[in-house]
């Protein structure tokens, strides 16, 4: 008879407790949007281009999981400087936005902003790392009794730990979604003094986020291991200098390219990127048996081509502020939905995630991304004006938009469950947070990948929103969001054609 695993145990809380504050870091992002469109004047390619850099430093988890290994008695240190870097970003913004004259004096606040936004990520990537090796070691291998969990009850645990984090993350969007919905009440009756006090408020908030981080890390020096339940290493963690080294020579490249005036400098930190991480992970697959090998490579590179689908950039967002009327708290309804019903996916979802493939999820997330696009781009094509028409109003802009997010909301946060439970699974115990950060390391590169392939769709299709100088009040650049359908209709095409055939080249070795 099997025995009961899905239960909760209090080693879960702190990794959790991490993972929310990660979640609430969604707190300013609809602040961000609006504040980047309305005072500073960065273009959408631009802007593409920042989060290129900002999604590259989530490809240092690789050295960072590594040194977490090595000194994981210290690893509420490493949380300590996450949580750090954080308050940092945080003030930053918080000073551009309550126009701190220190602060300008200083720098332009083009320059604080692409600070902030590059100093976040290395912090959420420290926390993350930590909180990653925990969820590994908060499951346990044997049973009360010292008998040994079998691969299924194993495989079910760590599927409901990996659950549980991304019902920590969801959890803390709605939270800050609700938040939000509150701050930004009456929005359009706002004027400009009450609406920037808004957004300061929502960033003040916003310093709970290292605050939740570093709770959960003293909580997880506290709780004492339940005996015979807890995961043992058996092996001494030794350095590993391909990783080590391999993982150095990453950064250095990644800081001279990013540094120098090279043309192609982010094309070739990329590839740079890819050919090291690639290598590393080779490397460290030695630890695993030659049939988990296999799968590991071929599991990744599904992964790897379902998240490099690129996306509109910020040109979409624009367009719905400037020509739907999308408002702050519109905004912020929106993702309290879709937090919401991310989390009843899960929910209901979660038993089904220790027996579905990989293949098939990706699959079946692909085709449903690329039918959930289609209320996207019939929204640019003006559908809102007929269903308005015949519904007396009903079937609105904002009823589409709704709708839209209601279905589309829990899948990508679906498609990372059975993929992290696998990792956890399968991490060797002495190397669960090097084996989860080169994992990520090239799970995150993809993200890069979208970056880039999503800067140069917006050097094809160019779209641009009105700037005005706010000290001459002289029109800088004219919207223009003529190229946005055959962006969108460009997405949506290489988001179902590129996970597809890479499920089809390598579903024999899944």
């Amino acid at each position: 008879m099997q025995r009961t695993t899905i239960t909760f145990r209090s080693s879960y809380l702190p990794p959790l407790m991490v993972y929310m504050a990660a979640g609430i870091s969604g707190l300013t992002a609809i602040v961000s949007t609006f504040f980047v469109k309305e005072s500073l004047g960065l273009s959408a390619e631009f802007l593409a281009a920042i989060a290129f850099w900002s999604s590259l430093i989530w490809a240092a988890k690789m050295p960072i999981g590594h040194l977490v290994d090595l000194l994981w008695r210290y690893k509420a240190v490493i949380v300590f400087v996450g949580a750090g870097l954080i308050a940092c970003s945080l003030g930053i913004m918080l000073g551009l936005i309550s126009q701190n004259k220190v602060l300008l004096q200083l720098l332009a606040p083009e320059h604080w902003f692409i600070i902030a936004t590059l100093v976040a990520p290395l912090g959420y990537a420290l926390q993350d790392v930590v909180a990653d090796a925990m969820t590994v070691e908060a499951v346990p291998t044997q049973d009360p009794q010292g008998k040994p969990y079998n691969e299924k009850e194993l495989k079910a645990m760590h599927t409901t730990m990996q659950a549980l984090g991304r019902f920590a993350i969801i959890g803390g969007s709605v939270l800050v979604a609700g938040l939000n919905i509150w701050q930004f009440n009456g929005i359009e009756t706002m004027g400009a003094e009450d609406k920037n006090q808004a957004y300061i408020n929502i960033y003040l908030c916003a310093l709970m986020i290292p605050l939740i981080s570093v709770a959960g890390v003293i909580l997880h020096t506290l709780i004492k291991p339940e005996p015979c339940t807890t995961n043992t290493d058996s092996h001494a963690t030794q350095i590993n200098y391909w990783i080590l080294i391999g993982s150095i020579i990453f950064v250095l490249f990644s800081l001279f390219m990013g540094l120098s005036d090279f043309a192609l400098a982010q094309e070739s930190v990329f590839i740079g990127s890819f050919c090291i991480i690639s290598f590393l992970l080779f490397k460290l697959s030695q630890n695993l048996d030659q049939k988990t090998r296999t799968l590991l490579f071929s599991t990744a590179i599904v992964i790897f081509a379902f998240r490099a689908v690129p996306g509109p950039g910020a040109g979409a967002s624009w367009f719905q502020i400037d020509q739907l009327g999308f408002d702050q708290q519109f905004f912020s309804i929106l993702s309290f939905i879709a937090s919401l019903l991310t989390l009843l996916g899960i929910a209901v979802y979660r038993r089904y995630f220790s027996e579905l493939s990989i293949a098939y999820v990706i699959v079946a997330l692909s085709i449903m991304q690329t039918v959930m696009t289609l209320p996207n781009l019939a929204l640019y094509y003006g559908i809102q004006e007929w269903t308005a028409a015949i519904t007396g109003g009903v079937v609105d802009a904002r009823f589409i938009a709704i709708m839209d997010t209601a279905l589309e909301s829990p899948l990508g946060q679906i498609a990372m469950i059975p993929m992290l439970a696998w990792i956890a699974q399968s991490a060797p115990a002495h190397l669960k947070a090097t084996f989860f950060a080169v994992m990520a390391s090239f799970m995150n590169l993809a993200l890069s990948a979208s970056q880039l392939l999503t800067q140069y769709l917006n050097k094809v299709f160019i779209i641009t929103r009105e700037v005005v100088d706010p000290a001459t009040s002289q029109l800088v650049t004219t919207a223009n969001y003529e190229n946005l359908g055959f962006l969108l209709i460009t997405i949506m095409t290489i988001g179902l054609l590129l996970p597809l055939t890479t499920v089809w080249l390598l579903h024999k070795r899944m």
